[in-house]
């Protein structure tokens, strides 16, 4: 079986719009532009592909909270073809990128906050201190 991978580097055309499905998961869709620059005889040229990407789950909902136009980023994904009728009748295709990952990191800095597991206990309060845990030489992976 073929893989189905892309990686773009280019900068959002506009902000991320996040939607639900009806049964409640999440998914942002943005456009991507990706610019090439090339030499013909001495002179460049450039070239821009334009990408509309979905993201879903807490990826997209992550993407929708902290892109928005005109941001740099990585997108890692798969092409996914899909056919369409226009308001006039006519078939079309589009090849749209499913994204399996998103980063910007290279281009700014960025405050990262750990995303919660839907199980995990809560968040200690502000000013609460932690227990005391005593040296042992047991370990914690047994």
């Amino acid at each position: 079986m073929a893989d189905n991978n892309i990686t773009l580097v280019g900068n959002l055309t506009k902000d991320p719009e996040l939607r639900f499905t009806a049964n409640g998961r999440a998914v942002a869709s943005f456009g991507i532009a990706v610019g090439r620059r090339y030499q013909v005889n001495g002179e460049w040229k450039e070239q821009t592909s334009f990408f509309n990407v979905s993201v879903w789950g807490d990826l997209g909902e992550n993407a929708a909270a902290s892109l928005s136009k005109g941001n740099r980023i990585v997108v890692t994904g798969r092409l996914e073809q899909r056919e369409y009728t226009t308001r006039e009748g006519d078939k079309r295709t589009a090849i749209d990128v499913i994204a399996d990952d998103l980063g910007r990191l290279r281009w700014a800095t960025a405050q990262v906050e750990r995303t919660p597991r839907k199980d995990a206990a809560p968040k200690k309060a502000e000013g609460e201190t932690l227990p005391v845990v005593e040296d042992s030489d047991e370990s914690p992976f047994n």
